[in-house]
């Protein structure tokens, strides 16, 4: 036996054991959990700003004080649309870094994209 490998324990080498399951499936999953509710939340505060937004804009044409024309609407909503996209897939593809424990990591964000 060299003396600059350690002798593995049973806990590294049961798949089933706690040890295993919490650094290789548990930890990623949390991770993953909470980075996707954040995502989520964060989206609907957007979505509650540029609602605003809309809504002010449209009250400021309806009192003459601004000219809102509908193209330049939807190309903001367009590029919003495409910002958040790639924002997902960012979010997606670093998660499923984690080598082998991706899966967990990736289950983990969108759980908690439906919880958030």
């Amino acid at each position: 036996m060299d003396s600059q490998t350690a002798p593995s324990t049973a806990a590294e080498t049961d798949l089933l054991s706690s040890t295993f399951l919490l650094g290789n499936v548990g930890a990623p999953f949390v991770i993953g959990l909470t980075v996707g509710y954040f995502a989520k939340k964060m989206l609907k505060l957007a979505l509650l700003i540029g609602g605003g937004a809309l809504i002010l804009m449209f009250a400021a044409e309806y009192y003459g004080i601004a000219t809102v024309s509908d193209e330049s609407i939807e190309q903001a909503a367009t590029a919003a649309t495409e910002l958040a996209s790639q924002s997902g897939s960012f979010l997606m593809d670093r998660l499923s870094t984690f080598t082998a424990r991706g899966a967990s990591a990736t289950t983990g964000f969108l759980v908690g994209l439906k919880l958030g």
